[in-house]
């Protein structure tokens, strides 16, 4: 009992209504993010030597590419929730009702993230660094939802610290976790918050890039790198906890190794990235790899001049050949 007392409450529900309008607090909580990741990557991006208002411009790209990939990832690694008999295919198209893989997100995001930065003729690497703490505080804000859909955590546990679930149903008696609402607030379970872990570590591994690019003046995408092996080290641990339904590999969560896998990428990128040197001049840099059209106007036009140039100087030689030529320059012997 005296651990009960001391346990974290759920919401009642995590969906209200204004009106018809539903209004869910994990899309809140995800927009919420998004808006905190462009904000403080804008400051930073500026800081490093960046144009105002060119995170705005990427996140045009990145966010929407990043929520597209962030849903195919889950719904490939969680396909027996949409697909099989019972099941509803259109439902793999419900992204408001929570499934966001962040490694999709950050995989397909980053391809969005590279065709707005050539556009731009801006160097990806420079871009990620800049955009890395911002991130991973967007994903901690994000967790937040997983909270009020009462989702992602752990088994039981008698800790202080551990999670109620209540039982949630709707107007017509039908259980839900999701749209349903809490009547009865007596926990059916007591487990380990796992998304409060995740949520946790993520803030640390902020602080913990920012000081590291502060000191050590990170560069060449470092600092991105720091970030995606921070995170894969606690999501390791973390997915190892947790007991919802997922597709398993030989017995083990598939995120598990994903981890594994992203995690020694990253290390591996940030050891080779070193060798590149010191944290690269954004102004200096700006224009490589930008838009091929640019970069083609900007040849012409310097060949323009280059040919203006040779011929004005062909014009000179003729007129002084024919002054030299001339009878008037011609002297008697």
């Amino acid at each position: 009992m005296d651990a009960l007392l001391a346990t974290i409450p759920s919401p009642d529900r995590g969906v209200w209504y204004l009106g018809p309008l539903p209004i869910r607090a994990y899309a809140l909580c995800i927009i919420a993010g998004i808006v905190t990741a462009i904000w403080w990557g804008e400051r930073r991006w500026v800081a490093r030597g960046g144009i105002k208002g060119e995170v705005t411009d990427i996140a045009v790209w990145a966010v929407p590419f990043g929520l597209v990939g962030g849903r195919l990832y889950h719904v490939i690694t969680d396909y027996q929730k949409y697909f099989g008999p019972g099941k509803n295919p259109l439902e793999a198209l419900e992204i408001w009702n929570g499934g966001l893989g962040i490694w999709g997100a950050i995989a397909l995001g980053a391809v969005g993230a590279w065709i707005a930065c050539r556009r731009r003729g801006i160097p990806l690497p420079a871009m990620a660094d800049a955009l890395a703490p911002g991130i991973l505080v967007a994903q901690a804000i994000g967790r937040l939802g997983n909270y009020f859909n009462q989702e992602l955590y752990g088994g039981d546990t008698t800790l202080p610290w551990g999670l109620e679930i209540y039982r949630r149903v709707t107007p017509d008696g039908r259980e839900d976790a999701l749209a349903g609402v809490a009547i009865d607030h007596t926990p059916i379970q007591v487990v380990h918050p796992t998304f409060l872990y995740e949520m946790l570590w993520s803030l640390g591994v902020a602080l913990l890039i920012v000081w590291a690019d502060r000191k050590f003046r990170l560069g060449h995408g470092r600092v991105f790198a720091l970030y995606v092996a921070g995170y894969t080290a606690g999501r390791f641990w973390i997915e190892l906890m947790r007991t919802d339904e997922a597709t398993l590999i030989f017995g083990t969560r598939v995120n598990v190794f994903v981890s594994a896998i992203v995690f020694i990428g990253a290390v591996a990128y940030f050891i080779i990235a070193k060798s590149r040197g010191e944290r690269e001049d954004v102004a200096a840099l700006r224009g490589t790899g930008g838009d091929p059209v640019a970069e083609t106007a900007e040849a012409a036009e310097a060949e323009a001049v280059e040919d203006t140039g040779v011929a004005g100087d062909s014009e000179d030689d003729a007129a002084e050949k024919d002054k030299k030529n001339s009878p008037e320059s011609v002297k008697p012997e």
